[in-house]
């Protein structure tokens, strides 16, 4: 291949978004580094067609998110990214003012671009977009249980409302009739918004079809943005336009060693079934984490670390989770403020994370983006290689660390995804 750098440079608003993008993009056969910030050395690309930057940037203050979402893409245009993708949740979920607009027009003006399209759904996982609505399966976004979510509550499932409420500039639509026509239709009608000056275009999916027409219509645009639905279908057009190669076992990993783990912070609907799953699997394979006890001290984290240590030496699944239903979440944020019950789970789990893998976990399962990030970040974990698939937008990767001969397999989940299996099958999926 000619070009000489990646192909493609992401930045993704949450850890667990990262991923999910960097497994889409692996399925349609780019080889993909996930890397944590914007890396302050330099970073081994030679046999890397794609590298997602993870922040943390979805529910941060605007200006933070703005400022980050540029110092990543400066980074990944020095590496030689053709395209740019700025990726956020399928469930289009940030605070009201922001974050998505705002970071959207910085870089479209960074990059001195007119235009760009927004496209959260992912059909595989039930994100669809209908005439500028967003569903989760067959409700509206805000009758999802998003509307419950504890940091970034989804009121509104109209995205064009939405968006509008997060930029000056106007946005538009494409919709299914404009798609169901083809790529050089979805083409001609983003070329006559973009003379209207419409800046941002929301863009209606069902399906997989769909995806891949926004993706031939779009392929050559300075930046893409959306969930990793789209992320899927880019590559194929990367090939056609000769940009891209094909490689054999794109997400090809090393062996997998060590204890495994599982870490949930995340309290959505698809985690609690996930965590209720594993504990009538595994009777007494849980420990239940309680921001209220964890703010009396170190008590209840020590006992966490002895189950947990008592477990692993018999060689049987272990879960510490902190993941409660609503009603619970809300007590002890009433009670404790919502920034620290959040900041109480999120150190806990970590400092368990770090000791643990220190004592020879090698195989890590965390759900939650917020905890994830946490994690990865004690951990002090940089790069990630991007693995095979478990669940549809959660892969194994696998990352070094100091002082061990073999990287840490290591599955980053977004709450929303995932079987309800999944605390289990991950495992042995790597296997």
């Amino acid at each position: 291949m000619s070009h000489q750098g990646i192909v493609l440079g992401a930045i993704a608003d949450d850890f667990t978004g990262a991923t999910d993008l960097a497994n889409n993009l692996v399925r349609g056969g780019m080889r993909c580094l996930q890397v944590i910030g914007v890396p302050q050395e330099a970073v081994d690309l030679h046999d890397v067609d794609a590298v997602v930057v993870a922040l943390k940037s979805r529910s941060c203050p605007v200006q933070d998110a703005v400022t980050d979402s540029l110092a990543a893409l400066e980074w990944l245009r020095d590496q030689g990214a053709l395209q740019l993708f700025f990726k956020y949740c399928s469930t289009f979920d940030s605070t009201d003012e922001g974050n998505i607009g705002p970071v959207a027009d910085a870089l479209l003006e960074r990059l001195q671009a007119d235009q760009t399209v927004m496209a959260p759904a992912f059909p595989i996982n039930g994100r669809t977009v209908y005439q500028g609505h967003l569903f989760v399966g067959d409700r509206l976004l805000n009758d999802s249980g998003m509307q419950h979510h504890p940091l970034n509550p989804m009121q509104d499932a109209d995205l064009v409302r939405v968006l509008s409420r997060q930029t000056l500039h106007s946005v538009g639509l494409a919709n299914r009739a404009v798609l169901a026509k083809g790529a050089e239709a979805a083409r001609a009608h983003l070329s006559t918004l973009a003379e209207q000056g419409v800046r941002h275009v929301i863009c209606d999916s069902l399906d997989e079809q769909d995806l891949d027409v926004l993706a031939e219509a779009t392929a050559k645009m300075a930046l893409v943005t959306g969930g990793s639905g789209l992320g899927q279908a880019l590559p194929a057009q990367y090939r056609a336009l000769g940009w891209l190669e094909s490689v054999a076992e794109p997400g090809r990993l090393a062996s997998a060693a060590g204890g495994a783990l599982v870490l949930s912070g995340s309290c959505s609907r698809a985690t609690l079934a996930q965590v209720a799953d594993f504990l009538a699997k595994h009777p007494g394979g849980g420990f239940a984490l309680d921001p209220l006890a964890l703010a009396e001290g170190e008590h209840q984290k020590d006992q966490a670390l002895a189950f947990a240590r008592q477990r692993l030496a018999d060689s049987v699944p272990v879960l510490l989770y902190a993941s409660a239903d609503p009603e619970k979440v809300k007590s002890a944020q009433a009670s404790l403020g919502v920034e620290r019950a959040g900041c109480l789970v999120e150190a806990a789990l970590s400092q368990l994370a770090v000791t643990l893998v220190n004592e020879g976990v090698g195989r890590l399962l965390v759900a939650g983006g917020e905890t994830s990030g946490a994690v990865v970040s004690a951990l002090g974990v940089t790069t990630l290689r991007i693995g095979e698939q478990i669940d549809p937008g959660v892969p194994w990767t696998q990352a070094p660390l100091a002082g061990r001969e073999a990287p840490l397999s290591l599955a980053l989940k977004s709450g929303n995804f995932g079987g309800v299996d999944f605390f289990t099958r991950a495992f042995e999926v790597l296997a």
